[in-house]
């Protein structure tokens, strides 16, 4: 029997830490260009995940004398996107609170222009901006990250590795 020459955790370790250097980057050039309001270019993030997690896979499954479980590849995939998503949230709440403090007040308004330009009433309005407001503390703006990264990482990772994913044939010894 072969062993292993990698584990998932270290696969997934490596990659996560890769691809959150990779998030913060992103990040970086979103907050400098003033397009961190700019939901169409927050799709670019899915597209992120799902090469990470591609190559991880590919990685695990290559040292792994060509072979990864389903399991094994949603688990990696799960994980990069964990790790990866504490390292963007880390880095967001950071550069959110002592580099560029008018970041969120940025979002906001563009909220509100968008909302203005819906129609809705001044009073329905105010309310999401408030509900926002509250929700986008660093604490609860740094758990909504991690926690979505990891939601959302899962749900990559369950097409990810069906597609990835190579099971070794049933040996009789």
């Amino acid at each position: 029997m072969e062993q292993l020459t990698t584990t998932t955790t270290r696969t997934a370790l490596k990659y996560g830490l890769i691809f959150g250097v990779v998030y913060m980057v992103y990040t970086t050039i979103l907050y400098t260009t003033g397009q961190a309001a700019n939901s169409a270019l927050a799709w670019v993030s899915f597209l992120i995940s799902a090469v990470g997690m591609v190559l991880a896979m590919k990685e695990f499954r290559t040292e792994n004398g060509g072979f990864m479980t389903y399991g094994q590849g949603l688990g990696i995939g799960t994980m990069v996107s964990a790790v990866s998503g504490f390292i963007w949230a880390t880095y967001s709440t950071i550069y959110n609170q002592f580099i560029d403090t008018t970041l969120r007040q940025q979002i906001l308004d563009k909220m509100r222009s968008d909302f203005e330009e819906k129609g809705m009433e001044d009073a329905q309005i105010d309310s999401m901006i408030e509900m926002t407001e509250k929700m986008s503390s660093p604490g609860m703006s740094f758990i909504s990250v991690v926690i979505s990264a990891i939601i959302m990482g899962f749900i990559i990772s369950l097409v990810v590795s069906a597609i990835m994913k190579k099971e070794k044939p049933f040996e009789l010894d």
